[in-house]
């Protein structure tokens, strides 16, 4: 279970989150302009060194600024973030509102495939398709968007079987209205706020493993930066100059508490359940 700093305060929880979302968002967009240094700038002469007026948060093995390359990384991970979550939620949601609907065989066929990725742990998957794929910024969102697909098609697909009994659903059948109509129009919406939630939660878990197959030599590949490969190439470095490992990974941990808080309040608005709680 995550982890609520501010205990059960939903309110809190989505403007903490609310807010560390939209810092990303900022420095995504807005990194470049504000960066001290291009990424791929060489100082020799500042090398390993640590804040300086030239460089605010230091410099790396090759002298590049160490804060333009966590604002870079952040443009990275954030593009590479809502990419693989738009590419996962559109497929699953797509291919469960079909099995959840249909049923029958065509649900059938769908699950035995969907079961058999979710067989495999979602990073292994993905590990997988990289190595396949070869580590690129376009590999790493397909690779990672399969992975996280199964997880959305199960959720989409119990809902849709649930809404599909409805008295509505049926009435739109009676009237003569296609299948595709009665999904677009009376089934899907539905399903709105479950995705809404899972899509919350999964944002996290995939800068997480963006940042992992990053660590990895996976995913975007040296010299540009993201906020894993800045990990691995400050490992040689950690007791010469700590803040070079210290800060990207703080930046991850900020975003994934953040992006985590933002969901459990996201789930507690949305559950009638929890409302309680607020």
């Amino acid at each position: 279970m995550t982890l609520r700093i501010f205990g059960h305060r939903p309110r809190l929880n989505f403007t903490f989150g609310l807010t560390v979302v939209c810092a990303l968002l900022f420095f995504a967009i807005f990194g470049q302009f504000i960066a001290p240094h291009g990424p791929l700038n060489m100082d020799l002469s500042a090398r390993l060194t640590g804040p300086s007026a030239s460089h605010p948060l230091g410099a790396d093995e090759f002298g590049r600024d160490t804060l333009s390359r966590l604002l870079y990384g952040a443009q990275a991970s954030a593009w590479i973030a809502f990419s693989t979550l738009a590419f996962a939620i559109t497929t699953g949601t797509a291919i469960g509102v079909v099995s959840g609907y249909f049923g029958g065989r065509t649900d059938g066929l769908i699950m035995m495939i969907n079961d058999a990725l979710l067989a495999f742990p979602g990073l292994l998957l993905a590990l997988g398709l990289m190595a396949a794929l070869g580590a690129s910024s376009s590999g790493i969102i397909l690779a990672l968007g399969i992975a996280y697909m199964p997880g959305v098609v199960r959720v989409v697909r119990s809902t849709v079987m649930s809404v599909r009994q409805l008295e509505f659903v049926e009435a739109s059948t009676v009237i003569g209205n296609s299948d595709l109509t009665t999904m677009m129009r009376h089934v899907l919406p539905n399903a709105i706020p479950p995705i809404s939630v899972l899509a919350s939660m999964m944002f996290g878990g995939i800068i997480l493993s963006e940042a992992a197959l990053s660590f990895l030599g996976l995913g975007v590949p040296p010299p540009a930066p993201s906020w894993g490969n800045m990990l691995a190439s400050a490992r040689p470095y950690i007791m010469e100059a700590p803040l070079l490992i210290l800060l990207p990974g703080l930046c991850i941990t900020i975003t994934l508490l953040g992006v985590n808080m933002l969901g459990d309040a996201l789930r507690d608005f949305l559950d009638p359940k929890m409302s309680g709680d607020i």
